[in-house]
């Protein structure tokens, strides 16, 4: 197999991911507009970045927008849309001084070429940053980026783990591997992982709360966190004698 640009990245930290559900739910328990909860489920999404280095986690991936979401309401999907644009004009530069480094995966070939150009230079600002990886999924199908990047191997050629995982990142314009995931946390008290991180997470601790998104925080992140350190990941090995 040809060489890869792309390169597995070094982490001492762990990759927790987060499917952020439950917005719309949330407004219209209280009388409000579904796109009353995408505004406040913004706001839990700058909560989980800030606690996130504080509780040993290098990579953060939120799914933001699904590949099926485009199915929702032209009205909702403008909405989501415009409010992806505003976090990046308006908390880029708080991200690198926080060093944060961003980057946003999924198919771009449907946004507006404006949003592109502003991930694009959102990802340049904080290409540097260390202190946490924040990837949000952005027009996102697991199953289509497993098909993009088995496509991209040349027919009769041996893939393994390892180059699969290196040309998923490809695929989704990442610039390293995509890592595996630890710890996956679903809000809104849905129970699956909705075409969401598949080979990443088939070995990932899953836990899921009723809590809404837009309720969900630092204290909510840490309560997960530590749920997961009491779990005993075997990774298919037997269990040690006691």
């Amino acid at each position: 197999m040809t060489q890869s640009p792309l390169r597995t990245p070094d982490r001492s930290g762990l990759h927790v991911a987060i499917i952020m559900d439950g917005n719309g739910r949330w407004a219209q328990e209280r009388g409000r507009r579904r796109e009353w909860g995408h505004r406040e489920g913004a706001k839990a999404v700058r909560r989980v970045v800030e606690a996130s280095p504080t509780l040993g986690i290098d990579v953060l991936t939120l799914y933001a927008f699904s590949s099926d979401n485009w199915q929702r309401p032209e009205r909702e999907v403008g909405l989501l849309m415009k409010l992806f644009r505003r976090y990046l004009k308006s908390e880029i530069a708080e991200l690198k001084a926080e060093g944060v480094r961003l980057q946003v995966i999924g198919r771009r070939d449907r946004l507006a070429p404006g949003l592109v150009r502003l991930i694009e230079e959102s990802e340049r600002t904080t290409a540097e940053c260390r202190k946490l990886t924040l990837r949000l999924a952005v027009d996102y199908s697991s199953r289509d980026l497993l098909l993009s990047a088995i496509r991209k191997a040349s027919a009769g050629t041996h893939v393994d783990r390892a180059s699969l995982s290196l040309l998923l990142g490809q695929a989704m314009h990442a610039k390293e591997a995509s890592p595996d995931v630890d710890l996956l946390i679903r809000t809104g008290g849905e129970k699956r992982l909705s075409d969401f991180l598949l080979w990443e997470c088939a070995y990932a601790e899953l836990v899921f709360t009723d809590r809404m998104w837009p309720e969900f925080g630092g204290d909510a992140l840490a309560q997960a966190m530590s749920e997961f350190s009491n779990r005993h990941r075997r990774f298919g090995r037997a269990a040690e004698a006691s």
